[in-house]
């Protein structure tokens, strides 16, 4: 028996501590109040590079500079941060390396749903305590938000569109008075310095509960593009895939980059519903098909091949991910993805193996 991890994912801050630590210790920069870092070392951290002392910074995001420091400067001034994009880009993956390496703690977090309540943004109450004592600090149950304000640290709140917008509402004197009234107590929490907000949201959400004008005013929004060409697509997979298995303790590798670069080519042409050469217009399915969901794909493909297979990544373990990925709504993307099948991968000779495999699926 192998020892197994005591948690299946760390946080950021713990598993990079490390990486964390040499940046602080050589970081000489100017640093805003509270911060762990200055925000050179921050863009640093996330983008990766190298300390005075040699120590390598792994990327934990691969993507424009130029976003990370946008997103990096906000967070340095009294305005929050919106990461905008397609489900897929990353936004909660930069929201917590951004908020781990700024105030050391990533656990400040709403996630947002359609019944999150304002509870989870302001405060709640502990019911026993409350019929006990009366109102007091004592019985106060402090969000994820008020803590983060307590603290001089960073709240992150996830899929904010999905939060109803009375909810939502309740961000604005957060944001724009930096505290939060408590008139059960005839008191308040004021933010220390250090405090902010990073929140996402899906473009494909903006319909679902839009935000209203007064809170955008008060967030920077940076928009998070997918991957701009299949190298930098490919080069991203290969990393995550590569993480994800070490940390599953998954005993097969995906050493191929060749079977990754096939599963993106099939994500990226029937995401921009034309072959990588131009010369065929394809239906596009109902799915995002996002990196994100390239590397599950893969995963699952490792995981086929190190429990059921002889540890080699095949078209055959990866066919079952790539159909559950494609065919999200049963009849118009199964006849989506059996139109690609037939007009694009069977055409393509090194490919007869991918097609084998998924034409048995349809």
């Amino acid at each position: 028996m192998t020892d197994v991890p005591a948690v299946l994912r760390a946080h950021a801050e713990q598993e990079h501590a490390d990486e964390l630590a040499a940046l602080a210790a050589a970081d000489d920069r100017p640093r805003p109040p509270n911060w762990r870092l200055s925000p050179w070392a921050v863009a640093t951290y996330v983008l990766g590079g190298q300390t005075q002392d040699g120590t390598e910074i792994s990327p934990k995001y691969l993507g424009s500079r130029r976003l990370v420091e946008v997103a990096v400067a906000t967070l340095a001034t009294d305005r929050a941060l919106l990461l905008l994009g397609v489900p897929g880009t990353a936004k909660t993956w930069l929201a917590e390396h951004l908020a781990a390496a700024i105030s050391g703690d990533s656990t400040q977090l709403v996630q947002g749903t359609s019944g999150t309540a304002e509870e989870a943004i302001r405060y709640g109450w502990n019911y026993a305590r409350l019929l006990a004592e009366g109102p007091s600090r004592g019985a106060l149950v402090a969000s994820p938000v008020l803590r983060a304000m307590e603290r001089g640290g960073i709240a992150r709140i996830e899929e904010l569109t999905r939060i109803p917008s009375d909810v939502q509402d309740a961000l604005i004197t957060v944001l724009s008075e930096k505290s939060l009234p408590i008139p059960e107590l005839d008191d308040e929490v004021q933010a220390r310095a250090g405090f902010n907000v990073i929140a996402t949201a899906n473009d494909r959400d903006r319909g679902v509960n839009e935000l209203s004008a007064a809170l955008k005013r008060r967030f920077n929004v940076v928009v998070l593009p997918l991957p701009e060409d299949i190298e930098s697509e490919v080069e991203i997979v290969r990393l995550r895939v590569g993480q994800l298995g070490a940390a599953l303790q998954l005993p097969a590798e995906l050493k191929a980059v060749e079977e990754i670069r096939r599963v993106v080519t099939v994500f990226r042409e029937l995401r921009d519903g034309v072959t990588a050469d131009g010369r065929t217009k394809l239906k596009s399915p109902s799915g995002t098909l996002s990196t994100a969901e390239a590397i599950s794909v893969l995963t699952s493909g490792i995981a086929l091949a190190a429990h059921f297979g002889d540890g080699v990544v095949r078209a055959a373990d990866v066919a079952a991910g790539l159909h559950g990925a494609v065919v999200k709504d049963p009849v118009a993307d199964r006849l989506v993805w059996r139109e690609y099948l037939e007009a694009v991968v069977r055409e393509r000779s090194p490919w007869q193996d991918l097609y084998r495999a998924c034409r048995e699926l349809v």
